[in-house]
């Protein structure tokens, strides 16, 4: 299925320009930082397993948010997120992003639960993008020095 390039989210705009935010991205990885410690704590349970994997997405989203802001683009749609991932050249890990944002849309829009064992399996999946996030937000950092 051919995807919306981020060109197209500029023109209805869902992604606009705005001025690099330096403070912004930081607190957005701060935040996000200190949800990760928070629901790392979790046990993953019958009763906690969707809301723990939606919790995980926000966590991957305010990170990309962190990068994209730094880029100086303000992206107001979760599939923008996806489709400034893509323009990145960042095609793999775009598709786990949104996997990742589908899965959690279930979850919000139609009620979908998750299994204990998907809850885990997508908690691990999810740290390792949380790294590659973090790292892509660190190297946008250093070009702000």
């Amino acid at each position: 299925m051919p995807y919306k390039h981020l060109k197209k989210f500029i023109e209805t705009g869902s992604v606009r320009e705005a001025i690099k935010d330096t403070a912004l991205a930081r607190s957005l990885a701060d935040t996000a930082d200190s949800d990760l410690r928070f629901i790392s704590n979790l046990q993953i349970t019958p009763d906690s397993a969707r809301k723990i994997t939606a919790n995980y997405y926000d966590i991957l989203r305010s990170l990309i948010e962190a990068v994209a802001v730094l880029k100086g683009l303000k992206i107001y749609s979760h599939e923008g997120f996806t489709a400034f991932l893509r323009d990145e050249g960042r095609m793999k890990i775009a598709e786990k992003f949104d996997r990742f944002r589908r899965i959690r849309n279930g979850i919000e829009y139609f009620g979908n639960t998750v299994s204990i064992e998907k809850a885990r399996q997508n908690e691990e999946d999810m740290k390792e993008l949380i790294a590659i996030f973090r790292n892509m937000l660190s190297e946008e950092l250093k070009k702000t020095l």
